[in-house]
């Protein structure tokens, strides 16, 4: 995955070294973001969510956007 370079914008590209994630071309600023690094959820953390409202309104909202582009 790549992903926009949060210090200046540029398009980053995966790093070809030992250290995983990508580096930015113009600033050489480093991201793991897209790796989801540092995020990674229990079983039952994970097992909860799909009980919460509150996500589901978001997922539902997502979901009703992306049908109202599919129209236009």
């Amino acid at each position: 995955m790549r992903c926009m370079c949060r210090e200046c914008g540029t398009y980053m590209v995966q790093a070809e070294d030992n250290k995983l994630g990508c580096i930015c071309p113009e600033c050489f600023s480093r991201c793991r973001d897209c790796l989801g690094t540092d995020s990674v959820m229990s079983r039952d953390e994970l097992a909860s969510l799909k009980d919460d409202p509150a996500l589901a309104m978001m997922f539902m909202a997502a979901r009703s956007d992306d049908n109202d582009e599919g129209r236009n």
